[in-house]
């Protein structure tokens, strides 16, 4: 899971908007083609292919499956959405529909990888028990997998568990994935604050795509009585991901270069 070399670490400063803040991480996964030749790759410690993460707190949003796309009630679903403040994507990568707003926390790992495929199913695992160590040490008592009824059901999920209402279980952490033949892009998303809008939305969401599942699934850490913010969140990711990697901070991830763009 860890690299030689070390792993950048780019804090966004603000969302670029909804649909903008999934195409730059796609576009940041295209850097990963400079790793393609010997000669590219020990270009890695000037930013253009070293492994980095891309922290931010997003606009509203709600991330559909392709699957959700095809079904009847995808434009009701969509609408629904917009009503509720939302705006309505289809992600290329990842299963259902999925929420996130200014009270949450995104994280895209990339990192070049002359084998992406590989692993790609234990990098699940191995973040996903990342992540769940990072919230337990910023006081959530965490879990890694499903939960029954939860949205965008997955065997990866991180759900949080009340202390003092043992019965009261709130997925907080969804993962999506994407590989090319250079790399691969690992994305998570944490609800930390205001889970309530994410209730609304996703409640009217599925309903109009006609799938079931139960609202109570659905929220925030602070819906589990933990007194936390996005800003502790964050440090407590950090914290975990130094045990993995010698982390640098950059101002702004170094452009595609030429050779990238070049190449489609």
């Amino acid at each position: 899971m860890t690299t030689a070399e070390p792993l950048h670490v780019y804090r966004q400063p603000r969302s670029l908007g909804a649909e903008a803040d999934l195409e730059r991480a796609l576009t940041l996964l295209q850097r990963t083609r400079a790793a393609g030749s010997p000669r590219d790759a020990r270009r890695a410690s000037d930013g253009r292919v070293a492994p980095l993460l891309r922290m931010y707190r997003p606009d509203p949003t709600v991330a559909f499956g392709q699957r959700d796309e095809r079904l009847p009630g995808f434009a009701a679903a969509a609408q629904a959405c917009r009503e509720e403040g939302f705006t309505p994507l289809v992600r290329r990568a990842g299963g259902r529909a999925a929420a996130y707003h200014q009270g949450s926390l995104v994280l895209d790992h990339i990192e070049p990888d002359p084998d992406p495929i590989r692993h790609s199913q234990a990098r699940f695992t191995e973040f996903g028990e990342l992540l769940r160590d990072a919230l337990e040490a910023a006081g959530v008592s965490a879990r890694l997998r499903p939960i029954p009824g939860e949205y965008c059901p997955g065997d990866h999920s991180v759900h949080g568990v009340s202390r003092e209402l043992p019965d009261v279980r709130i997925k907080l952490i969804g993962t999506a994935q994407r590989v090319i033949s250079s790399g691969w892009l690992f994305s998570s998303s944490i609800i930390v604050e205001d889970g309530a809008p994410i209730r609304r939305v996703l409640s009217r969401a599925y309903e109009a795509l006609g799938i079931p599942w139960d609202p109570l699934t659905a929220g925030a850490i602070t819906d589990l009585g933990v007194e936390t913010t996005v800003e502790k969140i964050e440090a407590a990711v950090l914290q975990v991901y130094r045990r993995h990697w010698e982390l640098e901070e950059i101002d702004e991830p170094s452009p595609i270069p030429p050779s990238v763009t070049t190449r489609g």
